[in-house]
């Protein structure tokens, strides 16, 4: 026999974090190795508690669903991320997308496509719940979105700072800067790094207004 599923669940809603444990842990095949509050818990704690998944909330105090999403994925890329949220926006979804996550379930879902979602990320698939498929509407996606941290990083690089000094000062590694910086550059459509600076002072960028595309 196989060993169980690890599942990490991440709600600052007490009660939801609670059913939704109870829920998973009616399952053989599935072990709920963490209960956490927020996003900086997450972050702090998930590699000692070592998940196959996580099922992240949207909306925490303290450090977001998406921004944790970011991090977590910063520190080991083939993490499977599942956001819960009661938000059905085409927006939220897309965005958490673009952050990474591996699915998108709504709160009020069947006990039972909870379990199909983690089954399915775990064969290294997408899952949308039908509510979260029936809201995503088909968009333009030749010049995607920065994420908030691509935008923290186009400031940094945008400042002069050199990839290693980057990666200190938000203390992550160079090749994950140089990771960011390639995309960065992909979404704008932008190939050297003084078109990175020009776009970052015509976007208000580096007055820390940060930058909305």
């Amino acid at each position: 026999m196989s060993a169980p599923v690890k599942v990490m669940i991440v709600d600052d809603h007490p009660m939801v974090a609670e059913g939704i444990q109870s829920i998973l842990e009616s399952y053989d095949d599935i072990e709920v190795v963490g209960c956490l509050s927020n996003g900086r818990r997450a972050i702090d704690q998930f590699e000692d508690l070592n998940p196959d998944v996580i099922l992240m909330d949207l909306n925490m105090p303290d450090v977001g669903g998406l921004s944790a999403t970011e991090i977590v994925l910063e520190r080991r890329p083939d993490m499977r991320i599942v956001i819960l949220s009661m938000h059905d926006n085409p927006e939220y979804i897309s965005s958490a997308l673009s952050h990474g996550a591996m699915g998108y379930i709504l709160k009020d879902v069947p006990t039972d496509e909870i379990k199909l979602a983690i089954d399915t990320v775990m064969q290294g698939q997408r899952y949308l719940c039908t509510g979260a498929q029936g809201s995503l509407e088909p968009k333009d996606t030749s010049r995607d979105a920065l994420t908030e941290r691509e935008q923290t990083i186009l400031l940094q690089l945008a400042q002069g700072k050199a990839n290693k000094e980057v990666a200190a000062t938000l203390d992550i590694s160079v090749r994950t800067v140089e990771t960011h910086r390639k995309n960065i550059k992909r979404k704008l459509g932008i190939s050297s790094t003084a078109g990175l600076t020009r776009y970052a002072m015509e976007h208000g960028v580096l007055q820390g207004t940060g930058v909305r595309i």
